[in-house]
Order: structure tokens, then sequence, then C-alpha cells
């Protein structure tokens, strides 16, 4: 039996966004494994057929030790398991990983899902990094891409040149995420779902929730996510003040999207390509991101949405009002141009056929 090994920082990288293809390389007769952390939705991958290795990762270490025995213990595993390709996500596993194919002489496609702060911003990380990138993808099979921005670093640095691939990010699963009905009422809800840090924009999200709500009383702000810095007593004494509503980590996002009109997403992250814009638009919601790669491909401004600047509060209030100025006819016609637009650009299926393809191409 073919096998496949796929190396992961966190379950919900697996579960969340490629859960599809995962389920299409089982229905193909692959023998898959996954090597990440414990989270939530291991028992769920074991259940659809996936062995399961658990593997211990400090995703935002710098431990060069902790390291070191990353790669080692993804050498042994690949040593063991022989797969016939693997599947890397996200930086430590695609730099670790990528070496331990390279060493074992193991197929290997990477999937750069966006680069970090620590490698987009110059420095002694990003040099290092790079150094990092081109030991491991010596010989890799191949490298997607999830937008133009990261695949041009890569060619500007001469990483793994002539084998990258563009993809539209993960894509969304359109069926699973379906057109939802549009609130009715006077209130107009807004929704943040993301991971709470700075760099995600929930700063400047909870200025334009308390210049809005002060402006407009009939508007509400809510918060989704689990806080990855220090974000909890502030969330909660907003919360107390009836500036925000927080719903921590939710299992479905759709729950909160059904109530919502607009999700706002004002990050400044290296992303790959924003899942929750994706997601988002495919249940007809417009969208209010910034200008940035990873969120300005899937948003035409005025039309599915608006595009505001990075790191800028006061552009964000003034889309926001922009929002609240138009008809429900017209908020109704914006969510929908965003589900034609996903339908036609970003398709999860495009994604899997392009696994499937590179696969296959990797094996023979």
């Amino acid at each position: 039996m073919k096998k496949i090994l796929i190396l992961v920082n966190h379950d919900l990288v697996i579960y969340n966004f490629r859960k599809e293809l995962v389920e299409r390389l089982i229905k193909d007769g692959y023998l898959v494994y996954i090597s990440s952390p414990y989270g939530e939705r291991i028992e769920d991958l074991i259940v659809m057929g996936c062995q399961y290795i658990e593997t211990v990762i400090d995703r935002h270490g710098t431990n060069i030790i902790a390291d070191l025995k990353l790669l080692l213990y993804y050498k042994k595993i690949i040593k063991e398991i022989k797969p016939n390709v693997v599947l890397t996500y996200t930086i430590k596993p695609n730099i670790y990983g990528g070496i331990a194919c390279r060493i074992q002489k193991t197929p290997y496609i990477a999937n750069i899902t966006g680069l970090g702060s620590a490698v987009e911003n110059a420095g002694i990380m990003q040099k290092m990094t790079t150094i990092l990138y081109k030991i491991a993808f010596k010989r890799i099979n191949y490298v997607f891409f999830q937008n133009t921005e990261n695949r041009q670093f890569f060619i500007d640095r001469n990483i793994a040149t002539g084998k990258h691939e563009l993809i539209p990010g993960s894509g969304v699963n359109l069926n699973q995420f379906y057109v939802l009905e549009y609130p009715l009422g006077e209130t107009i809800e807004f929704v943040f779902i993301s991971r709470i840090m700075k760099e995600k924009g929930i700063d400047q999200y909870i200025e334009a929730a308390k210049h809005i709500r002060n402006k407009y009383p009939n508007s509400r702000f809510h918060i989704c996510g689990f806080c990855e810095e220090n974000y909890e007593e502030q969330l909660k004494k907003l919360q107390d003040e009836g500036i925000i509503c927080y719903h921590g980590m939710l299992r479905d996002v759709r729950i909160l999207l059904k109530k919502t009109h607009c999700t706002i997403h004002p990050t400044y992250y290296p992303e790959g390509m924003s899942n929750v814009l994706l997601e988002s638009a495919a249940c007809g919601r417009p969208i209010i991101t910034t200008d940035r790669s990873g969120c300005r491909e899937i948003v035409d401004d005025g039309v599915t949405g608006y595009v505001v600047k990075p790191k800028n509060s006061q552009d964000l209030i003034e889309k926001i009002e922009q929002f609240l100025e138009l008809s429900y006819h017209a908020k109704i016609k914006m969510g929908l141009a965003g589900r034609e637009k996903v339908e036609n650009e970003f398709d999860r299926e495009i994604v899997i056929k392009a696994y499937i393809d590179k696969i296959e191409k990797s094996i023979t």
C-alpha cells in the first residue's frame, strides 16, 4: 500500500483546511499518517482512517536543541514508515521535515502557508530561516505557494527555483460553507474571527468597535478565537462594558456567521491566504480586510467588501461606516458577489486536484 506522511504543527491545520484532501487520499488507497501535536481533532482524523504519530513542536520557540530533536524525530519516523511522499505545512515542518526528507531521499511537497513575521521582516531571523529553507528545499519535488508575494520572496532568494506552484490558498469547501440566509433586523452585527494577537489587527478592531458602538448604538461587534497573546483581561473588560461580545474558540464558525452581517479581518500578519475570509465570503457575507497579500486577492473593493490600509483604525472606521450606510439589499448583493468570486477562484477541489497531480508525479 502506498503511504503518505503529513507533517503539521497543529491538528486544525489538517482537519479544518485539508480534510477533503485526506479523504481523497484514503479513497485512492493511500495509507495516511499524520504527525502533529495532540489536539481535539486528532480523534476525528483517526476515525477517518488516518494513522496518528504524536509529535512535540514548539511553534514559536527558537531553541536550537528542541529544533534539532524535531529534525531527528522526523528523520526517525520517515525511516520507519518509508512513505512514498511526505507533505509538509507551516514553517518548522517545512524546514525540518524537508531536511529529514532530503537525508532519507524521500519525495516531499511543501506548502508555504505564510512567511510568518520572523521571515517577512528583515533581520537575523530572516537570514537564518532563509538559509534553512535553502537547505531543506534543495531536493524538494514541489513547493505550493498561496500568494504571489510569498512566491516572489523565494524567487528573489533563489530557493527551489523551477519547483514553484501557485494554488488558491487552502481553498474552501463550498458544500460545507454554503450561502447562509442574511439576518433581518435593525441591529447590524460584525465579527472578528482569528487567533487573538496584535498582528491580526485586534487592536484596530477594538478601536473601531468603540467608535462605531458609540456613534451607531444599533451595531454589535463579536470576537471569536483563542488568545495567542495576552488579551484575556482586556476582552473581558470590553465585554463587561458592552463594547464587544467574546465567544472564545468555536468549533463551527457558521454559528456566528449566521447571525452576523459582515466579517472584519484587519490583519497585517504575513498570511498565506485567509481562510476566515474565504469561509465568510462562501457563506455570502461581505468582508472588510486589509490591503496585503493573502487578503486582497479575496475581496473586490466596493463589490464583495472593502479594503483598508493595514494598521489604520481610522480607515477601518470609515469603511465600516460605508457598509452601515448600504441598504439591506445592497449588503446582500455584496455578499452574493463574494460567494460567486470564491466559487470561481477558490473552490477547494482546485487545491485537491493540484495535490493529487503532484503526488502522482512525485511517486512515478
